[in-house]
């Protein structure tokens, strides 16, 4: 058996190891950021190529460990370097990574996959089947299944690589952006001298505005399922 079929694997599990190893999780707490955010600020502005690199080497690693809070690396993305700028490295970023996984379930790693994603990995046999570049667009826009659990189903269910990787570009962006915009905002607010805390974030227009976007996205479902003559989930076979 060929080598590369392992690649996505290794790939997935040395950005475990190092996540883990360097205690991760601790440094994406939005309170810990924004505590260095000037230190950050000036190593990002002195070589901002490298570090848009490593951010993205960085969060396509955890998308490919399925860290599940994939908004948390895109608002620091807003936070560090804007809304444009850092929400289009989170785009690059959360595809890249996403693509990992698609590979894996497409390896002879595809029964552990299928395992781990379980009987819900049966519901969206036949969006796949039927259609699978509208089904993923839509999916991705409107994230009815978790972002791991979708990425596993298209590969499972034999969607072609570019088509997977342009339907989960587009897909994701208006998400992306919002919540790039939420981080552009926190920056602003501690650039202005105030504190960003759980209690009073909302309350701050630079955050409650992408906030409202995000309900309106949230909404979109309803106003898709008019439109359309079967719901967005396939009943269970």
């Amino acid at each position: 058996m060929s080598a590369k079929r392992y690649l996505p694997l290794a790939l997935t599990l040395v950005a475990l190891g190092l996540f883990i190893v360097m205690g991760g999780a601790e440094h994406l707490k939005l309170d810990a950021l924004t505590a260095r955010y000037d230190e950050m600020k000036l190593l990002v502005s002195e070589n901002r190529p490298l570090a848009a690199l490593i951010f993205v080497a960085i969060y396509a690693a955890l998308v490919a460990i399925s860290f599940p809070s994939a908004s948390a690396l895109t608002i620091i993305g807003g936070l560090l370097f804007g809304t444009w700028f850092g929400g289009g490295l989170a785009v690059i970023a959360a595809t890249l990574g996403a693509t990992v996984i698609f590979l894996a379930a497409r390896s002879a790693f595809a029964e552990s996959l299928k395992a781990k994603a379980g009987p819900s990995l049966t519901m969206l046999r036949n969006g796949f089947e039927e259609n699978a570049s509208s089904y993923l667009l839509t999916l991705r826009l409107i994230p009815a299944f978790p972002f791991f659990l979708i990425n596993i189903a298209a590969g499972v269910f034999g969607m072609r690589l570019l088509p997977y990787m342009v339907a989960t570009g587009l897909g994701i962006i208006p998400g992306t952006f919002v919540y790039a915009s939420v981080g552009a905002g926190a920056g602003s607010i501690v650039e202005q001298g105030g504190t960003v805390d759980a209690g009073g974030l909302l309350l701050q227009p630079q955050i409650l505005l992408p906030i409202l976007g995000l309900v309106l996205l949230a909404l979109l479902p309803v106003a898709i399922r008019r439109f359309r003559r079967r719901p967005l989930t396939p009943p269970e076979a």
